[in-house]
């Protein structure tokens, strides 16, 4: 008989191997994998309480805490569908995820329910709200207080199948509204097995969690790091302090981030210089980043870097940028430039570039196609869009909109999104490639590259710039840079200095805004879309 690849088993693996260990510290509080158990059963009575069944939703808005954590295992034991909501939406976002998704309870963090209020009289399908660390002034239902009335003992779950939807994970809407990404417990369950693998997890890692657990559920973590019983350290604010101060407090030993987080880090290791002497490994997603980052992080703090590519659709992983065992010859340099590249396919994912016929693109590291994928990570579909569902998945493969190239190694080089390749005098431009110029220049803390109109070359690359503290560089001199380190033709043509860009909650930049900002301050009312 074959056994079903659902998730909760991952909780009881970690219980029956684990059951003592120190299995999440969360604030002050430290709980076991035992005692963690305990309360997902707690939380799995409750919502039954609540007349919560198979099939329906639970929507939940929180940051990294071990609410948030238990909340993944104790709604799938119902066979219950988690939506975990992006923690930076607006109050009208929030209205139609929790209406679209139609889901029946919601748990919302004290810090983060104002967020609801604005719109509490409109949700047409929540029957109950719960407030985890609630004040006084709230009226709602407490957390705590709602959980100790309920047994800790077993759970008569809901009979489960893997190809049962888990999860449902609203995907951020720039032109329209957000798409909801239905996750089976196949896809999850087989994404952490690869996952588990390419990472090296085990039972002695130490895991923070900086990446939001709603990102694509923090890239797993709940799941892969639960199975082998690693200890898991949840940031409900992840500042580089905080980050550094639980890093040397918990022994961690593995971290996932964006990019622009990973460069926050190193900016306050430049001015603070905090002791690390264990082993640290960190795991980057999101617009490559330059190969000098990779160079300063494993030189500078000492960490490894692991570059990975994915996206919510296929669960998310699919590529690991780590140095393969026939390639440890190679040069640093040229080591340091294939770890910042997304890398080659995890087990169980086929990931190929291809033209505008679907053949693959030459391996030379030059000819751009899009990146398509088929695992068992891909989508069943968005919620209730089919037609979404179509366009996206075609004759089997998950097309991702990122335009890529393959070296050869084999090794896959995201150079942009589809939408944000800039065309000047015909030749393709990859923001990408300008941005990790300009993070050369020692004033440059952040760079985004958007496309603007150009009268002669139809549009050309401009900068959005965050200058270091205390250094001060003209436009003029930031142009030139750029022409010094790049063919002329991919230069920026112009700059415009900010204090921050516009970021996800995961720390990845919208290119999106800093358009409408660039439109708007040329007194246009046109806007570029995604």
């Amino acid at each position: 008989m074959n056994v079903p690849l659902i998730l909760p088993e991952f909780l009881d693996r970690a219980v029956s191997l684990y059951g003592d260990k120190q299995a999440v510290f969360c604030d002050e509080r430290v709980f076991t994998y035992y005692e963690l158990n305990g309360r997902v059963n707690q939380l799995s009575h409750g919502l039954r309480a609540l007349g919560v069944e198979k099939g329906e939703r639970v929507a939940y808005l929180a940051p990294n805490t071990v609410e948030m954590l238990e909340g993944f295992y104790g709604v799938f034991q119902l066979g219950a569908i988690m939506v975990p909501l992006n923690i930076r939406l607006k109050p009208e976002d929030y209205l139609f995820i929790l209406n679209h998704s139609e889901s029946k309870v919601l748990l919302v963090d004290q810090d983060l329910y104002h967020l609801i209020i604005p719109i509490k009289e409109q949700l047409e399908t929540v029957k109950h709200i719960i407030v985890q660390y609630k004040d006084e002034q709230t009226d709602e239902v407490d957390y705590e207080k709602w959980l100790a009335g309920y047994p800790s003992g077993n759970f008569d779950r809901s009979e489960l199948d893997e190809d049962d939807v888990c999860s449902l994970l609203y995907t951020s809407g720039t032109t329209g509204n957000p798409k909801g990404v239905m996750l089976t417990h196949r896809n999850n369950y087989l994404h952490a097995l690869s996952t588990m693998h390419h990472l090296r997890v085990s039972d002695r890692d130490v895991y923070l969690h900086v990446l939001p657990m709603f990102h694509v559920n923090g890239w797993g973590s709940p799941f892969y790091y639960t199975a082998n019983g690693s200890t898991h350290v949840c940031l409900k604010k992840a500042t580089p302090e905080s980050i550094f101060q639980a890093i040397q407090k918990h022994k961690v030993t593995v971290l996932h981030m964006a990019p622009t987080v990973l460069n926050s880090l190193l900016q306050y290791y430049e001015k603070n210089k905090p002791v690390i002497e264990h082993n640290v490994r960190v795991v980057i997603a999101g617009s490559a980043p330059p190969p000098a980052f990779v160079t300063r992080v494993e030189q500078e703090l000492g960490w490894e870097f692991i570059q990975v590519y994915g996206m919510t659709e296929s669960t998310p992983l699919s590529l690991v940028s780590t140095i393969r065992s026939e390639l440890i010859h190679l040069a640093p340099e040229t080591k340091a430039r294939i770890k910042a590249k997304a890398g080659y396919p995890m087990i169980g994912s086929d990931v190929r570039v291809v033209n505008e016929h679907g053949e693959e693109v030459a391996h030379n590291g030059q000819e751009i196609g899009e990146v398509v994928t088929r695992s068992h990570g891909v989508m069943l579909g968005y919620w209730k869009n089919p037609e979404a569902t179509m366009e996206t998945i075609r004759n089997g493969w998950l097309h991702t909109g990122d335009m890529g190239t393959v070296d050869e190694y084999g090794n896959i080089e995201i150079v942009d999104r589809k939408k944000d390749i800039i065309i000047s005098g015909g030749e393709n431009i990859s923001s990408i490639e300008v941005e990790g110029a300009l993070y050369e220049h020692p004033a440059v803390l952040e760079a985004a590259v958007i496309a603007v109109p150009h009268e002669k070359w139809g549009e050309t690359p401009h900068a959005y710039v965050v200058l270091r503290e205390g250094a001060e560089v003209s436009e003029a001199e930031i142009i030139s840079f750029s022409r010094e380190k790049l063919a002329h033709f991919k230069a920026v043509t112009g700059v415009t200095f900010v204090k921050e860009l516009p970021k996800t909650a995961s720390g990845k930049i919208q290119k999106v805004h800093l358009r409408n900002e660039y439109w708007s301050s040329k007194g246009k009312t046109e806007r570029f879309v995604n």
